[in-house]
């Protein structure tokens, strides 16, 4: 990334990144809840595990935060600014929507696996 580009721009590229992020972990929350479900399995589901694993060491580092928040509002240079390219009552409720999403998926492929559903 060339940091000498303008700060907006900046900021644009670090909110598409942002937003990526966002879209494919929420893909990586829906599909491990899918294969809770169905028992549906196949090549997506061992990287969407490492995905949800990865991002879950992420926040604890960084104290339950996203990292790439601070960032944005870094660059926002005072302005409000919501921290993806979504709109933001869209991404307030991350927690509430995809951690039971989450702990039901893995709880779910966690008996399937136990019993050998």
């Amino acid at each position: 990334m060339d940091w000498a580009m303008a700060s907006p721009e900046r900021l644009f590229l670090i909110r598409l990144l942002h937003t990526f992020i966002y879209v494919v972990m929420a893909a990586s929350a829906l599909l491990v809840l899918f294969a809770g479900v169905t028992g549906a399995d196949g090549p997506w589901l061992p990287p969407a595990l490492v995905l949800i694993l990865l991002e879950s060491v992420v926040f604890i580092s960084f104290g339950l935060k996203c990292p790439l928040t601070a960032v944005v509002a870094r660059h926002a240079d005072g302005r409000p600014v919501s921290d993806t390219l979504m709109p933001e009552r869209l991404t307030r409720h991350t927690f509430t929507v995809f951690g039971p999403i989450l702990v039901v998926g893995l709880a779910l492929l966690a008996l399937r696996w136990l019993a050998g559903w």
